[in-house]
């Protein structure tokens, strides 16, 4: 899901750089006042936005995403407390591509086995649609190691495996994240 950079060149010449007004799934977003979309709500009644950044590629605002955390939230320890980010794209993408790009980005953490690979992607690639400009992917972690993700607020796929949820979410949280830059304004260390 990060830089998404083959997927992202071969979307760029026809999509709008514009973010979608009125799509359905929008309105379930958060507010300028910093609420929760209801998935988040649901699963994490106190969490807070903890910050947010936009992932951008050549210029291209790709997705902006932000961060849903309990008061107290570690960074470091990400991968042992409850929280979710909320993905918020700004142009077409390949839902299989996401998938594919996100292994890659999950093995900057360390090897990852090809059988581990497909069926870490294959989940992916499930939980995982096409979206255009305005679509939401939710991941919310829970602290036993479970990944819940959605879809403009609807469910697409449960993933139950601890080593899944710290590297998936790694991509974006993990010190090893291809986007630093990214991970300190979602942390809050960064304007």
């Amino acid at each position: 899901m990060l830089p998404l950079r083959r997927s992202i060149l071969r979307g760029l010449g026809a999509v709008s750089v514009l973010w979608a007004a009125g799509r359905a799934g929008a309105a379930d977003g958060p507010s300028d006042a910093g609420t929760p979309p209801r998935e988040i709500a649901s699963a994490l009644p106190d969490a807070t936005l903890q910050g947010r950044a936009t992932l951008r590629y050549l210029g291209f605002a790709i997705y902006e995403v932000h961060l849903w955390a309990m008061v107290g939230f570690m960074p470091e320890r990400y991968d042992t407390q409850p929280f979710a980010l909320e993905l918020r794209y700004a142009r077409r993408l390949d839902g299989a591509a996401i998938a594919e790009r996100s292994i890659d980005e999950m093995r900057r953490a360390g090897p990852v086995d090809d059988v581990q690979a497909r069926a870490w992607q294959a989940a992916m690639t499930r939980a995982f649609p096409d979206v255009v400009a305005g679509d939401r992917l939710t991941g919310v972690s829970q602290a036993e190691g479970t990944t819940r993700f959605f879809h403009n607020a609807r469910p697409t796929a449960t993933v139950s495996d601890a080593e899944f949820t710290r590297r998936f979410f790694g991509i974006w949280l993990a010190p090893t994240t291809s986007e630093p830059g990214l991970r300190r304004r979602l942390i809050g260390q960064a304007p």
